[in-house]
């Protein structure tokens, strides 16, 4: 007699079942849903329980069914089986997101300001940010990939996005004076992105540039992380050698603004930002990603400094 739905186990226990049976190993179907080991054995235990039969001879290291399990398997792993390819042909499909990895202070400062127009531009597809510190290669589940190095040590193929133009910006409530001599240098703190090997960011490189090598500044706070620094400047805690390119929304917001003087001119850091990826036999998800960073790339370049707040 066939009985009533309420007293059915449930289909969670029915598909461990169904698992362990189709491997004959408490192990393999373990990883095939995801679970542990000693939770699909409490599924197969339960089952039993609730059937007031064993389903399984147990020996070292092997199963076996018995005469209840047997019988049961045939009918639940074709049900299982009807149930997958049902489910299979009802589930849509999304394509995998387009992963772009970069930098934490360039996806902090430049990309995300700006994905909101992305997204109402193509809704249909799906971004990820693998933002780090380390390089990732492109390849596998990494599409594109913006790199920050000089023009020599860009990689073949390589689509130059912008260079790196570095000058002095605070906080419109600080003096923009601050650096005109040595004595309002004196009362101003100064932000320092503390990473080796770029000193054209570094303020003591900066001001022995200008003839400054013997003067100091209130004091000098540092920060491993560029965007860290940026967001201290922004809450007016000193005066940070500003990556423009990478502050244009700040800039053009008055949020930051240039200092003023002969000494804090903007120049170019000889770096630039790449995008690599970005071939002609790229998927089309791919290749909208890239034409919007592109895009992006092409406004920051003809971005005129001189008239930002």
């Amino acid at each position: 007699m066939s009985l009533p739905l309420v007293r059915l186990p449930s289909l969670d226990l029915i598909k461990g079942f169904v698992a362990v049976g189709r491997q004959m190993s408490i192990t393999q179907a373990a990883d095939e849903l995801c679970l542990t080991q000693s939770a699909v054995s409490k599924q197969i235990r339960t089952l039993e329980e609730a059937l007031g039969v064993p389903l399984f001879h147990r020996g070292y290291r092997s199963l076996a069914f018995t005469e209840h399990g047997e019988l049961l398997f045939k009918v639940a792993d074709a049900c299982v089986q009807q149930l997958q390819s049902v489910v299979g042909l009802m589930v849509v499909q999304r394509p995998r997101p387009v992963t772009v990895t970069m930098s934490t202070s360039v996806a902090a400062l430049w990309m995300l300001p700006r994905l909101g127009d992305f997204l109402a531009a193509h809704p249909d597809v799906d971004v990820r940010f693998a933002a780090t510190n380390t390089v990732l290669e492109v390849g596998g589940d990494v599409d594109l990939a913006i790199r920050y190095c000089a023009p020599r040590h860009a990689p073949i193929g390589a689509i130059r996005l912008f260079g790196e133009t570095i000058a002095p910006v605070a906080h419109p409530a600080i003096d923009p004076r601050c650096l005109d001599t040595r004595e309002a240098l004196a009362a101003v703190n100064l932000l320092e992105f503390d990473y080796p090997g770029r000193p054209w960011l570094h303020w003591a490189d900066w001001l022995a540039a200008r003839g400054w090598s013997t003067a100091s500044a209130k004091a000098v706070l540092r920060f491993n992380q560029y965007e860290q620094m940026v967001q201290a400047a922004l809450a007016g805690q000193g005066v940070a050698l500003g990556r423009l390119e990478l502050l244009q929304a700040p800039l053009r917001a008055g949020q930051l603004r240039l200092l003023e003087g002969p000494r804090v001119a903007p120049f170019d850091s000889g770096q630039a930002f790449w995008l690599i990826g970005a071939g002609d036999d790229v998927p089309d998800p791919v290749r909208r990603v890239a034409d919007w960073i592109l895009h992006c790339a092409q406004e920051v370049r003809t971005a005129a400094w001189a008239p930002l707040p």
